[in-house]
């Protein structure tokens, strides 16, 4: 899977988990082709998986969040003016935008943009134009997921 696959993959599910076991389609083992077993960096596609998750990551068009069970999820922007209306549904912390950055010293170190500071003015207003019921038509084979996490 190239990185415009691995964008589309997102783009065509919605919703996907990066590589944790759980209720949805997974990144990595998309990728792989079967199941992982252990850690994702240290199986043959490891190289393509890491490439692919950097184009999500780096997209304009994908949130990168921990909506589901604590686990990095990528949520698809067509999903976010539903997601923005449904916010008090979810825990502040699942809603905020995460990434990685690398210091000085080559050590990864965990970033957030709090909610609702990540949504664009487009988004905001999609979403104050949406009604309850049909943002939950949006997200109903999602909803109950990030009640569990």
């Amino acid at each position: 899977m190239n990185q415009k696959e691995a964008l589309a993959f997102v783009e065509r599910h919605g919703v996907v988990l990066h590589a944790a076991r759980g209720p949805l389609p997974n990144l990595a083992e998309a990728i792989a082709g079967d199941p992982v077993r252990g850690s994702w960096w240290s199986h043959p596609k490891g190289k393509e998986i890491f490439r692919a998750a950097e184009a999500i990551c780096e997209s304009p068009n994908v949130l990168v969040c921990k909506l589901v069970e604590g686990k990095i999820t990528y949520v698809h922007r067509r999903l976010w003016p539903a997601l923005v209306k449904l916010a008090s549904r979810f825990r502040e912390e699942q809603l905020a935008k995460v990434w990685n950055e690398h210091t000085a010293s080559g050590a990864h170190q965990s970033k957030r943009e709090r909610f609702p500071t990540w949504v664009p003015s487009e988004v905001m207003k999609e979403a104050k134009a949406l009604s309850v019921a049909e943002a939950e038509s949006i997200l109903s084979q999602w909803l109950g997921l990030g009640r569990s996490a």
